[in-house]
């Protein structure tokens, strides 16, 4: 039995593929276009899918799209009458809705025939919650879904028992956090689709003195629900134009009253960035975290669960993941490593094929490496392809057959303050580099954060870096020691630790944290475990292996990125690659 997942026409574009209710791979499209959170078909993923299943797109039984025009058709129908929302704003919808409801016909276009499967289309939250606890450890558990909006909701919330979701509550159009940090987010000179991100560490700078004219913006009602203040938005009237196929983009969402809130203009893209700038991210954050936990704690006092599955371009809020057992009752949580819109594709899967096809639960994401790998063949030809410009760059390559001695070779120059590219084994499923195609350096040294920021990432100088830890040794140096392996949550390093671990430790005290779980990835687990014997310090600094761009997919990509930055030690595979002294 083989169903496709798929997420299009929509950031983010993904697709997955199952057999037998296992998953077999999973890619988001943008790393195939080279276009950051590329939105359209996904074409490129399907393929991949197709081909890692050996299967071509007849032999697929059910396609699963997370998204269904027809959901809440009522509210739609009712918002149009009540607010008369802009021509504009209802031709967009119309006009993705076809899309999404011919996709038949994209597939004739792309790849030659109609496929003979199935197509099921599941409501977009519903699918976001599917992805998480369909894949989740928890045979029961509270579920809930926060982002922007999807098929005209912005979040949902149930509860996941065996194969089935009950949903129990919705907030409709045009309310959604997301919208609320996307607002404060354009406000702040941070344009780019899913630049959220950027502002979340930034937050960490400021402190919340706006948080009472934030809550002017929102406003937390009875039974864990919220309101936008309408006042303060266009994206339900005039309606933010949107771009749903290449690079996405989202116009801006915020009104003129917004504008006249702050003491300070609203930030242009290359503007210096100030204190009062600081100060909005910082109390920005702070009221979503009002909004949150209060969303999960009316959650947990409705289902009395301790589970907790969590999902939706907001579940990428790793400051705020890292306060859950701090800020309500939930014991135990598990967010997928997709957890944004590519992840729907996995929900949308793996909701066909648990609740509608009726099978038992067998199958749990306990890791994130779905997506393409390459052999040694690859890469050799990728390296003679590239063997003059090798040379010029006065660059020597080694292979190293011994896996115990290339993580040796790879620790002693990590510990020398050298910063090396990582490219192994399968790609990363979702946005967070995680011991595959990541860029590595010790994080005991005070200089790398503004070394890598600046000569090989070239981007804002807040930024911060993950710590990759060893599992084992997490308490020793995190307050917390619940695992994450998909680097979701932030937790604070212990005072005495955050000498150690400098480079990676934000100016409030925090890191996002990867737990390495040795059998998980034995690789990269082994790597940093010979970091620890040279250093005493059981971690790395991670961070993806890009620069302003998508993560890199193939040998040829991390090549380039090498060559066009100021990495000192590029590992493909077996080969190491080091750029020698010039005389």
């Amino acid at each position: 039995m083989i169903i496709l997942g798929i997420n299009a026409y929509h950031g983010d574009s993904s697709a997955c593929i199952l057999k037998n209710g296992k998953l077999i791979a999973a890619a988001e499209e943008e790393r195939f276009t080279r276009i950051k959170h590329w939105a359209g078909f996904p074409k490129n993923s399907i393929q991949f899918c197709l081909d890692e299943a050996q299967i071509d797109i007849n032999q697929i039984h059910h396609i699963a799209l997370n998204r269904n025009p027809k959901a809440n058709i009522a509210q739609k129908i009712l918002f149009s009458l009540r607010k008369r929302p802009s021509f504009q704003l209802i031709k967009d919808r119309i006009k993705n809705s076809f899309k999404i409801g011919r996709i038949e016909d994209t597939f004739q276009q792309e790849f030659g025939s109609k496929p003979k499967a199935k197509i099921h289309y599941i409501e977009h939250h519903l699918a976001h919650l599917s992805s998480s606890f369909m894949v989740s450890p928890f045979r029961g558990a509270a579920t809930v879904s926060v982002d922007g909006f999807g098929d005209f909701v912005g979040c949902m919330w149930g509860i996941g028992n065996d194969n089935n979701i009950t949903i129990c509550d919705r907030i409709y159009f045009p309310h959604s956090l997301g919208i609320l940090y996307l607002a404060l987010t354009q406000f702040l000179g941070f344009p780019k689709y899913g630049d959220e991100y950027k502002v979340m560490g930034l937050a960490a700078f400021g402190i919340p003195t706006e948080i009472d004219k934030m809550r002017q913006i929102i406003h937390l009602l009875p039974d864990g629900r919220f309101e936008l203040d309408l006042s303060y938005f266009i994206h339900h009237s005039h309606g933010a134009s949107m771009t749903w196929q290449g690079e996405p983009s989202m116009s801006p969402v915020f009104s003129k009253k917004l504008e006249q809130l702050f003491s300070t203009d609203k930030r242009k893209k290359d503007d210096p960035i100030t204190k009062a700038h600081e100060n909005i991210a910082a109390s920005l954050q702070a009221i979503y975290e009002e909004a949150f936990f209060h969303i999960l704690n009316h959650v947990y006092h409705k289902t009395n669960k301790l589970h907790l599955c969590l999902a939706g371009g907001c579940a990428m809020n790793s400051v705020a993941n890292g306060k859950i057992f701090d800020k309500t009752p939930f014991k135990e949580v598990y967010i997928q490593s997709a957890a944004g819109d590519a992840g729907g594709a996995l929900g949308a899967a793996y909701y066909v094929w648990n609740h509608k096809l009726n099978n038992k639960r067998s199958f749990v994401m306990d890791h994130s490496y779905w997506g393409p790998e390459f052999s040694e063949n690859d890469v050799s030809e990728v390296l003679q392809a590239y063997k003059k410009q090798l040379l010029k760059e006065q660059c020597s390559i080694i292979k190293i057959e011994q896996k115990q001695e290339l993580c040796s070779r790879v620790a002693a120059e990590i510990a020398s303050g050298k910063v090396v590219g990582w490219f192994q084994g399968r790609m990363e499923w979702g946005p967070r580099a995680l011991g595959n195609r990541s860029i590595l350096a010790y994080p005991g040294d005070d200089k790398m954060q503004d070394v890598i920021n600046s000569i090989i990432k070239k981007r804002e100088s807040f930024r911060p870096f993950a710590p990759s830890i060893l599992l084992e040794n997490v308490s020793d140096y995190f307050e917390k020691d619940y695992p994450d392996p998909f680097m979701l949550k932030v937790y604070p390093i212990k005072p005495d630790k955050q000498k150690e671990l400098i480079a990676v430790t934000h100016i409030d005290g925090t890191g996002r944290l990867q737990t390495v779980r040795e059998m998980d990835n034995p690789l990269y687990w082994q790597l940093i475990n010979e970091v620890k014997k040279i250093t005493g310090v059981p971690v790395v600094l991670n961070t993806s292996f890009n620069e302003n761009e998508p993560i890199v997919c193939n040998p040829s990509e991390a090549l380039n990125c090498f060559l066009r930055t100021q990495m000192n030690v590029l590992v493909l595979g077996n080969f190491f690659i080091q750029r020698t002294k010039k005389e």
